[in-house]
């Protein structure tokens, strides 16, 4: 096989995803969608709390059949998204490389770099020594197979996942496609002067809703920002500390070292019935409410111009999950219908617990 195959070439056996654990049910629900509009027939395999759920494909197909479908973006609970081609099981405790070479020689693809990974549940974490430990030894020995080429660019990166001591599936990265953090976890450290722990959230919705350009163009010092239900600040925080000048909207009361930043103006108001008396570049809210209320009022304050960026928090029912984050799609159609197109990215993050992060603005 060329050096220049391109990855197009892998023939895959299914998608695996991860997410997090309690949520493989919605998972499932998705990845059964992905495949049926990917054109594969197939079903889904998972366990509770396993953090992590599998389709398996009755017949192996062109990766290049998914196209955008394989986009870890558009799943709303998945963390990653990755093409399989091989599950190897039954890994000798001494040698578990070569079966793992071997698999990965008989795909046929060639990889730009190889990452080592598990499930974010507490059985599988276990193994995340292993992975460290066992890292380099597995590149080399791709290497020596001469199935990576870490010097090439727009190859895919081979992701190792072990869902158990003697159990790998193989998976391939592609570029642009997954994320681009190990397990799919963006991992922050929590700033020592901030409030709460909330404002983790906040960054990692900036990460993980904006590529790195919409970034660079839509958050910027001195602009003008409204964190509806603020209390204690860790959104206004954030925004405070990327340099903005906020609105804090909230009965409650706010850390004092959300105010010592002296970009903070405290409002103590309804975030439901309060509005600005001019439009800010940026909206955001945690509120505690029923999902389809908040969906409402951030389509209402996009759809009205009060606001050309919003980020926010849908709080989700224990049952009927999918259900809930549809109605508030749909719900944010219906106002924004005769406005004009619009971005709608919905994501559960790492620092989400029973909820979801979504992101709106109008198309510009």
């Amino acid at each position: 096989m060329s050096d220049h195959t391109p990855p197009a070439s892998i023939a895959i056996s299914g998608l695996l995803a991860y997410c997090r654990p309690g949520f493989e049910k919605e998972l499932a629900s998705e990845l059964d969608d992905i495949a049926a509009d990917a054109g594969m027939i197939g079903f889904v395999r998972t366990q509770p709390n396993a953090g992590y759920a599998v389709f398996e494909a009755f017949e192996p197909v062109p990766v290049s059949t998914l196209g955008e479908h394989a986009d870890w973006r558009k799943p709303v609970f998945a963390r990653q998204l990755l093409p399989w081609f091989a599950k190897v099981d039954d890994l000798p405790e001494r040698d578990r490389a070569t079966p793992i070479v071997a698999a990965v020689h008989a795909a046929g693809q060639r990889f730009s770099g190889v990452q080592l990974e598990t499930p974010d549940n507490d059985e599988a974490k276990q193994q995340s020594g292993f992975c460290r430990r066992f890292a380099e030894p597995l590149t080399r020995a791709l290497e020596k197979a001469g199935r990576l080429r870490t010097s090439r660019t727009g190859l895919p990166v081979l992701h190792v996942v072990f869902t158990s001591p003697t159990t790998a599936w193989l998976a391939s990265g592609l570029p642009g496609m997954c994320a681009p953090w190990p397990m799919g976890i963006p991992r922050l450290r929590m700033p020592s002067n901030a409030p709460s722990r909330s404002t983790l959230k906040l960054a990692e919705a900036f990460m993980t809703l904006l590529s790195d350009e919409e970034r660079e163009n839509y958050i910027r010092a001195g602009q003008r920002a409204v964190d509806l239900g603020a209390a204690p600040g860790g959104w206004t925080w954030q925004l405070a500390n990327r340099g903005l000048r906020v609105i804090a909207v909230d009965n409650g009361p706010m850390k004092d070292s959300v105010m010592a930043t002296e970009m903070v103006e405290h409002l103590k108001a309804d975030g439901f019935t309060w509005r600005p008396p001019r439009p800010v570049d940026w909206m955001v809210c945690d509120m505690v409410e029923q999902p389809s209320r908040i969906a409402s009022l951030m389509a209402d304050w996009v759809a009205t111009g009060r606001c050309r960026h919003t980020i926010f928090n849908l709080k989700l029912p224990m049952k009927r999950r999918l259900e809930a984050v549809e109605q508030c799609r749909i719900l944010i159609q219906k106002r924004l219908a005769s406005v004009g197109p619009y971005d709608l990215r919905i994501k559960q993050l790492y620092h989400d617990r029973e909820e979801v992060t979504a992101y709106l603005a109008l198309k510009r």
